[in-house]
């Protein structure tokens, strides 16, 4: 008998899937940021749809605020190793989104093309939209009190 294949749950879960796991559900904090990434990415292909990714997403804003900069950079740049910052840029670069030079010291300089900056001009005018959708539940004070927070817990500086 082949093993049972399992399936990954894209829709989000119903009231009483909710209502079971404040119930009978984990606490702990992993378990939360786990619940609380699977809404975010829920609410970001709501938003954008599924032709970019969070993290394609991620690099494309990097870029447009930082042309030209290597790999290496973009990968601590949006908190990555290097080995899939480098996957994620030859899909850009496939879909036409980016350009990636060889530099000096054999380093990848990348750049959005034309289409790159379109794409991500025309997300970014949705931006708003995300935010309200993923924090839709905490009004303003709560809002910047979150954001406060996760900066903290990650050792930055709010920007």
């Amino acid at each position: 008998m082949p093993a049972p294949t399992r399936t990954r749950r894209t829709a989000p879960p119903s009231r009483a899937a909710d209502s079971a796991e404040a119930t009978l559900g984990l606490h702990e904090p992993g378990h939360l940021f786990r619940r609380a990434h699977q809404h975010s990415v829920s609410c970001f292909n709501a938003v954008f749809g599924r032709a970019v990714t969070p993290l394609q997403y991620a690099a494309l804003r990097v870029l447009q605020e930082h042309p030209g900069i290597d790999q290496v950079t973009l990968a601590a740049a949006i908190a990555l190793d290097t080995s899939t910052t480098a996957e994620i840029a030859v899909r850009l670069e496939r879909d036409g989104w980016i350009v990636r030079e060889l530099g000096a010291r054999r380093q990848r300089r990348l750049e959005l093309t034309a289409e790159g900056q379109r794409v991500i001009g025309e997300m970014r005018q949705s931006e708003a939209v995300l935010s309200d959708r993923i924090l839709q539940t905490l009004d303003a004070g709560e809002r910047d009190v979150l954001m406060a927070l996760m900066h903290k817990l990650l050792g930055q500086t709010p920007g």
